[in-house]
């Protein structure tokens, strides 16, 4: 690629950042490493009346989380600064006169009421308003109405907005990586407001005059953003600027296929829609979060990296490298990508398989407080025989308990098909077996005790079932022998004798 890579990420600090928005920062940051380029973070807060407070700092935190920190930013490298534009709106005024002074752009003076008016008169015709070239010089603006009217209205202090002035009768050729060549009439758009009176401009020209200024080379964002490209593209022209590469990716889709994912569908079928918990400043209502739940940063990157990207293999684990290497804008799908909260957990498998016992030990600690007098190192082992079982840190007392604490009770089906006649005689023999042997050891251990079942002609069945119900208090858990090991020779025989006296 020639020129340099530069793209930028910019969300609206509204509330907590949907998936649906983390995608798109990953799909942005992959292709600014794969190219050696920039990844910046905009903060799009022209719209003060939406903004939340916390969620900029959300928004930082959760790109850092997952892995994906901006190269330019708020309070970072600040080279094109300021980076959130409700502190660049000295901008923008002077874009917007330029606009007016090359004869593409105009004041309009109609009222909220005037354009009501116009609306309801159309549907009643069976018509959609449209504010255009078939009837800008009929409504009140500085192209129907006379120099002197315009200065008048505007020295008078009235409202204003100032509107694009979309062309008649034209064909816009544009090109989106992902979706190929577009054409659209110019008939059929409407004169967008790029400004206000306020002197706040709408997204339409903040977007572009940051993107200019930034000097971005592409911009990759959402599929809802595909009916401004033809704006857009003309405010490049009407500027005279190079026009930056675009990608529009597709939506995320809720389980089912049908329609966007949203904050309801992860309610309704239990998992979240956000990378971090949110705390609602105004309602303090919780908003679950990947991370809270227990997921791995790797794991969400994995497989956010999936919804609408193909590598064209098989392989479906990738890492933060990995992917960077095989990312490809022209590998996205045009068509939206079905959310499954089952493959997100296989992922999050993979990754436990992957992560350092000692330090999910200190994690597992912390969740339990009947854990905290205990080794770490105790803990850690423990973690060692039982994660592949495990999905999240979460799992790991219902997989490991009776490492930790004595059984109290026995599963009661399993206890009716462990303990027969003769079971308990059986048993006796184990805790003798256990008291001799001197090299308490896995394969010590394993070597008297099979070696004593094989010898006697013993159904192993009859042995190591209820010897595990003993040990764990149902048939599950990883290998008896390494149970008995860890929780040493006194604990085991004890265990043995209570499960004798109570079955």
């Amino acid at each position: 690629m020639t020129k340099d890579v530069r793209v930028r990420f910019a969300p609206s600090p509204t509330g907590p950042l949907h998936i649906g928005g983390v995608r798109t920062a990953l799909f942005n940051y992959l292709f600014a490493k794969k190219h050696n380029g920039s990844f910046i973070l905009r903060i799009e807060d022209t719209d003060q009346t939406r903004y939340v407070e916390g969620a900029e700092q959300y928004i930082i935190d959760a790109l850092n989380w997952c892995q994906m920190p901006f190269d330019e930013g708020p309070g970072k490298n600040e080279k094109f600064g300021p980076y959130k534009q409700s502190e660049r709106k000295h901008l923008y005024k002077e874009y917007a006169d330029k606009l007016i002074a090359s004869g593409n752009a105009y004041y309009a003076f109609d009222t909220s009421e005037a354009l009501d008016f116009h609306r309801k008169d159309h549907e009643t015709k069976g018509k959609t308003f449209i504010y255009n070239w078939h009837n800008r010089l009929k409504l009140s603006n500085s192209l129907s109405l006379s120099t002197e009217e315009v200065k008048a209205k505007l020295d008078a202090g009235d409202d204003y907005v100032i509107r694009f002035k979309s062309p008649q009768d034209e064909t816009l050729h544009l090109k989106d990586i992902i979706r190929g060549d577009i054409k659209i009439d110019t008939n059929v758009l409407d004169d967008k407001v790029l400004f206000k009176s306020d002197g706040m401009p709408t997204y339409h020209l903040a977007n572009i005059v940051d993107d200019h200024l930034m000097k971005i080379s592409h911009v990759i964002r959402g599929e809802e953003w595909l009916p401004s490209l033809a704006l857009h593209y003309q405010l490049y022209q009407a500027f005279g600027w190079e026009t930056p590469e675009f990608a529009h990716l597709p939506l995320i889709l809720k389980p089912t296929g049908k329609g966007k994912l949203s904050k309801r569908d992860g309610d309704k079928l239990g998992f979240p829609v956000f990378p971090l918990q949110w705390i609602d400043p105004k309602t303090n209502d919780i908003s679950r979060g990947y991370r809270e739940d227990g997921y791995f940063p790797e794991a969400m990157i994995n497989f956010l990296s999936f919804l609408g990207w193909n590598p064209g293999t098989e392989q479906e684990i990738f890492n933060l490298e990995e992917l960077i290497s095989a990312f490809e804008l022209e590998r996205v799908n045009k068509s939206g990508a079905r959310f499954d909260p089952d493959k997100t957990k296989w992922f999050n498998h993979h990754y436990m398989q992957q992560q350092n016992n000692d330090e999910l030990a200190e994690a597992f600690q912390a969740l339990h407080s009947e854990l905290s007098e205990i080794d770490i190192n105790y803990i850690s082992m423990v973690i060692g025989l039982v994660k592949e079982r495990a999905t999240f840190i979460s799992d790991f007392w219902n997989l490991s308990h009776y490492f930790f604490t004595t059984p109290t009770s026995y599963d009661q089906k399993a206890s009716k098909k462990a303990f027969k006649e003769g079971t308990t005689e059986l048993m006796t023999q184990v805790i003798s077996i256990i008291n001799n042997t001197e090299d308490f050891t896995v394969e010590s251990l394993q070597t008297e005790i099979k070696g004593w079942i094989t010898s006697n002609e013993i159904s192993f069945g009859k042995v190591m079932m209820p010897l595990r119900l003993a040990l764990v208090g149902a048939l599950q858990g990883p290998d008896v022998f390494d149970i008995i090991y860890m929780i040493g020779k006194t604990e085991t025989i004890k265990r043995i004798e209570n499960i004798i006296t109570s079955l």
